[in-house]
């Protein structure tokens, strides 16, 4: 597969940390951050690459050649083949594909040469070539939300709208944000551009929302922009605390694994209505510590209000695009998040015999730890189960995790603790 990388911006944001190079130049702990992509790409036999060029990209092509040569900072072989296009009027994000065209007769990668990522590319492609679609955009919930742009999505991950950061969004939303890597077929270059710059949100994958021809794939791993100084040196000590590279799905993930209602919100009993719905005092804080370590935040919940006919499935992801608000305003996002809507137990009015029945996912049970687990690549010796009941525990240490009470109560936790920051302060994150 080719993989397109965009490295022609000028980097006017970025200016005070390098002003001489272009911004793929500038470097991560002493390597371009631009070797560091092609590294990651390289190391999971995607070496067929071409770069466009623009502003200072003379720099680029002197350093890289035809990636037959030797890493400057390294001496160790690129490993890879690189074709260039060189803009030399600029064309807007997207203009130089339809100059590749003859280039791309199938299936591709598009990546920006500015973010620093370490990504499980494989298991990118295959989500995308299972879909069948016509674009797969890489997104993930990232910390200020509130200003970023939006992808709304159906149960099938069909991308429904696509919301600039400027425009008006739903009171509560996903926190799901494009990190700018796409899967991309080559047909998408049919479209009949007639300007003489083509921006590839707004030209060529904004229009496709709706069509259920676009899909997201949601993953937690490490995609940054590093277009500013500030979060240039939030990506240079991500790198240098090993969080980048540890993020990665091939690698074993860790997870901190949340009960709901009770632990992250305040317990109402069965809660049917939004309003209801109060983040904990220190909850945001305490996930936003989670964020910032080599854990996975990971929701899982019983909701039987469903099976009950209490609340429907939209409903309950109106609920859960509260808490992803609420967090977002916060900094503190989510990874995940499982919820079992059965109840084994019948006789209820308006309830919904499908779901009436004994399932392996409700808590004690560990089903959807168990998936949590197959869909990130978790450890679960490594991870901690966390709730405010029995249920939670023995979930927990059913799966194999290590556990943990937020109250009081002896069901062979390993530590309790009042309160989910003081937790995650002091025994887990704290200690780990």
């Amino acid at each position: 597969m080719k993989v397109v990388i965009m490295a022609g911006g000028r980097g006017t944001r970025i200016s005070s940390v390098a002003s001489d190079i272009p911004k793929p130049m500038i470097k991560i702990e002493g390597k371009p951050i631009l070797e560091h992509e092609l590294e990651c790409l390289r190391d999971q036999g995607l070496k067929d690459i071409i770069l466009t060029v623009g502003y200072l990209g003379n720099i680029i092509i002197d350093y890289f050649g035809d990636g037959s040569g030797n890493s400057p900072v390294t001496g160790k072989p690129f490993g890879v083949h690189i074709e260039y296009y060189f803009e030399k009027e600029p064309l807007g994000n997207a203009g130089a594909l339809f100059k590749i065209q003859d280039k791309l007769t199938e299936d591709f990668l598009l990546l920006n040469a500015d973010v620093m990522f370490d990504v499980d590319f494989n298991r990118f492609v295959a989500y995308h070539k299972a879909r069948g679609g016509l674009v797969t955009l890489f997104t993930h919930p990232n910390n200020h939300p509130y200003d970023s742009g939006l992808i709304i999505a159906d149960e099938n991950r069909a991308v429904r709208k696509w919301l600039a950061k400027e425009e008006e969004r739903p009171i509560y939303y996903r926190n799901r944000v494009n990190a700018g890597l796409h899967v991309i077929s080559s047909k998408i270059l049919d479209a009949d551009i007639t300007t003489a710059k083509v921006d590839l949100d707004r030209h060529l994958l904004k229009p496709l929302a709706g069509s259920g021809k676009m899909f997201c794939y949601d993953s937690p791993e490490y995609v940054k922009d590093m277009g500013t100084p500030d979060r240039y040196a939030s990506v240079c000590a991500d790198y240098k605390a090993g969080r980048i590279k540890a993020k990665n799905l091939r690698n074993k993930q860790k997870a901190v694994f949340l009960d709901r209602d009770g632990t992250i919100n305040k317990y109402v009993g069965f809660l049917r209505n939004i309003d209801d719905f109060e983040l904990l005092p220190g909850v945001a804080e305490a996930i936003k510590r989670i964020n910032a370590s080599k854990y996975l935040a990971i929701v899982i919940t019983n909701q039987p209000v469903i099976a009950r006919g209490e609340i429907t499935f939209e409903q309950l992801q109106e609920i859960h695009n509260k808490m992803e608000t609420l967090l977002g305003k916060e900094g503190a996002y989510v990874d995940g998040i499982y919820f079992c809507p059965h109840h084994p137990h019948k006789g209820y009015d308006g309830e919904i015999p499908e779901l009436k029945f004994d399932c392996n996912c409700r808590k004690p049970k560990p089903g959807m730890i168990i998936q949590a687990a197959r869909d990130f690549n978790i450890d679960l010796n490594q991870s901690w189960m966390i709730g405010d009941g029995e249920n939670d525990i023995k979930a927990g240490k059913a799966a194999g995790c290590k556990t943990a009470l937020i109250g009081t109560g002896s069901f062979g936790q390993l530590v309790e603790r009042p309160s989910l920051l003081e937790l995650i302060s002091t025994k887990i994150i704290g200690r780990n």
